[in-house]
């Protein structure tokens, strides 16, 4: 079972937390289907809604104080731990800011172990100069089963964009150890990710939120690190900014279904999600892709985005574009045809929501998705039954 402990927010002012687990479910049902990428499973309520109600709280605070946790990643079955601690179904999280409140500044991802016991720090970048890459830990973040964490970096030494850098994916061994970094000019301001991992061979899609674009990075992995070996920018067009309060808004959200080969892109300044057809194929750009969910009175700047186990669409809202004080911290729920289904607030203040992730194993969805108000991430559990 995932840890429950006193949550400490910015400024390290105290909330109270909800202590144990919770103690009843929505009614879910399923069709069991594969467990392959891309191959979604039905996980509803009566409504048709995969959206839970209360969650367990965990803070996200490492012991430097690190806060506004960003990415979201569980690790997947099949994990080459080595001697490495992390095991398969512990959730990494990454943290944007340091403890000064600046953003672009934080250096930590922390592991919370499935199995119990306390959370702790994974990882801890020592960047070279202020602003250099492994400051600014973003929401990219993913885990591959041959035993590496990969991470965007977002580098301010301020906690403007006037003195970021286009930034790098990080390359981290199951140790917590990092082994190389990968850099490119297609790879600018890397937001968020997804991965369609085949072992040796990963295929990642990355936001690159100060260039407005969605870059393809074939990457070859091998027993001691993780290497480019081809890149191309797959979609273009997405308005993007700077700005005071979100540091940056464009691009961001990603969620590939492998088995269509579609890849379904949350923007933004755009308030729109789209989805790119033949994405793991495409040799060029091909501008923003389709419109598939554009609804003003849901939609407040999507941000982190993840597949339910039912096929909807789990988006993030940021709450700087079309921003409504009476829907704070939405996680809004939708379907590929553009249909609302439900959404939740994760904070009773806007600003809160930003990287969630889901995980499905055996009669278990495990949905967790970060709060940034409160640097803290909020886990459901959800029991699944046969239909």
């Amino acid at each position: 079972t995932y840890p429950t402990i006193p949550c400490v927010g910015r400024g390290n002012k105290r909330v109270s937390v909800r202590r144990g687990w919770l103690t009843s479910f929505l009614t879910v049902a399923v069709s069991f289907l594969a467990l392959s990428v891309g191959a979604p499973q039905s996980v509803a309520d009566e409504s048709g809604a995969f959206l839970p109600a209360s969650p367990v709280i965990v803070s996200t605070v490492p012991p430097n104080g690190d806060v506004n946790p960003y990415g979201v990643a569980f690790v997947p079955d099949g994990f080459n731990r080595g001697l490495g601690s992390l095991q398969t179904g512990d959730i990494l999280v990454s943290n944007f800011n340091s403890s000064n409140g600046f953003q672009g500044t934080g250096t930590t991802i922390v592991r919370i172990p499935a199995s119990g016991g306390s959370v702790t720090t994974f990882f801890t970048a020592t960047p070279s100069a202020p602003g250099a890459i492994g400051d600014g830990l973003s929401i990219a973040l993913a885990v591959l089963r041959k035993g590496f964490v990969l991470v965007g970096s977002v580098p301010s030494s301020d906690g403007t964009t006037g003195t970021s850098g286009p930034g790098g994916l990080l390359v981290i061994n199951n140790a917590g150890q990092l082994v190389n970094t990968i850099t490119d000019s297609t790879i600018n301001g890397p937001w968020d990710m997804t991965v369609q991992d085949n072992g040796d061979h990963v295929i990642a899609f990355v936001s690159s939120v100060f260039a407005g674009t969605v870059v393809r990075l074939d990457l070859s992995v091998g027993s001691n690190s993780v290497t480019l070996a081809k890149k191309t920018v797959i979609a273009s067009g997405y308005q993007n900014r700077p700005d005071p309060v979100a540091f940056v808004v464009g691009p961001t959200g990603l969620v590939y279904r492998a088995d269509e080969d579609e890849l379904f892109v949350a923007s933004t300044e755009d308030n729109a999600v789209y989805m790119i057809q033949h994405a793991a194929k495409a040799t060029k750009s091909g501008g923003k892709g389709k419109v598939i969910y554009r609804d003003n009175a849901h939609l407040h700047g999507p941000l982190g985005m993840a597949e339910a186990p039912n096929g909807n669409l789990l988006v993030a809202n940021s709450d700087v574009i079309n921003g409504d004080p009476n829907q704070p911290s939405e996680i809004v729920e939708f379907t590929t045809e553009g249909e609302f289904v439900k959404q939740l607030s994760v904070d009773p203040a806007q600003g809160g929501s930003f990287g969630l992730a889901v995980r499905v194993k055996d009669k278990t969805a495990i949905f967790a998705a970060v709060n940034d108000n409160t640097a803290s991430l909020d886990i459901w559990t959800l029991p699944i039954s046969e239909e």
